[in-house]
């Protein structure tokens, strides 16, 4: 009785992967899940903090320079059981959301509209470009010699830090709008908000979407600038009242803090920028 031996490629491809222990199936990149990036991120904020509670255990710092994650977490509960840190935490997220809605709003309007014609360009731009250019502790001075040490110098303040990164942003995408797909839209009969709405604001979305994200990190920013100096509530506040009280463990809590709510925020307006290239880009 004969054999025959099946010496097509496909044979010959399953012979080599079986030499080779049957690795014909790739794995899947770790990036590829949900929990293998949750993964990824983690591993540096863990070592971080592993960094942080070994240099304190061998003395590398004294307590004063750099308590320990415990001495932080005991701060953290403590102002809860004061009742202080609910009420910092809010007043905060309320003016830094005040002030970038106001200052992204303003900064979507000017921006499309210098974006969109050359004589505004010219008309605003230099003047917008002196005044992005004024550091933001500047105008605190005359922001509360105008409106006192109210909300309303803190959420002009933080208006203004979120105001220039849109308005930027949102000009330089429009000005840079491909010219034939915009000559192909007026083709085809459109003009105007018709013409915006269906040919460059789908070509703009991203860009729009980077600026506001700019701006929420902006608003941030410009927020402890406006509780450091004027404020008497707020995580600001907590900084430099736990500074004046020599109270380290209480300043490094406001700055993670900041950081933990300006990355949630920041998450946020990503997955609105999701949304957005769905429904428009």
């Amino acid at each position: 009785m004969s054999t025959t031996t099946d010496s097509t490629p496909r044979a010959q491809t399953r012979g080599k992967n079986v030499h080779k222990g049957g690795g014909s199936v790739r794995r899947a990149p770790l990036t590829s899940t949900r929990a293998g990036r949750i993964l990824i991120s983690s591993i540096l904020p863990l070592a971080i903090l592993l960094l942080w509670q070994i240099t304190t255990m061998m003395g590398v710092f004294t307590v004063g320079q750099l308590p320990s994650p415990v001495m932080v977490w005991q701060a953290f509960i403590d102002l809860i059981q004061r009742g202080q840190l609910g009420p910092y935490i809010g007043i905060s997220v309320q003016r830094v959301l005040l002030g970038f809605s106001i200052g992204a709003t303003l900064g979507l309007i000017f921006g499309a509209i210098v974006g969109l014609a050359k004589v505004w360009d010219y008309f605003f731009g230099s003047t917008f470009g002196a005044i992005r250019a004024v550091p933001s502790l500047a105008w605190v001075p005359l922001l509360l010699l105008w409106l006192k040490i109210g909300e309303e110098s803190k959420v002009t303040l933080i208006a203004i830090g979120a105001f220039f990164p849109v308005y930027t942003t949102v000009a330089a995408a429009l000005r840079h709008v491909d010219k034939q797909l915009v000559e192909a839209g007026r083709a085809f009969g459109l003009s105007g908000y018709q013409l915006f709405k269906t040919v460059q604001l789908p070509a703009v979305v991203p860009s729009v979407i980077s600026g506001l994200r700019l701006a929420l990190a902006q608003s941030w920013l410009f927020l402890v600038a406006a509780e450091l100096i004027a404020s008497s509530a707020g995580l600001g506040f907590l900084l430099l009242d736990s500074q004046n009280n020599g109270r380290t463990d209480r300043v490094i809590l406001a700055i993670i803090l900041l950081a933990v709510f300006g990355k949630t925020t920041d998450a946020l307006l990503g997955l609105f920028e999701k949304w957005a290239v769905r429904r428009w880009a």
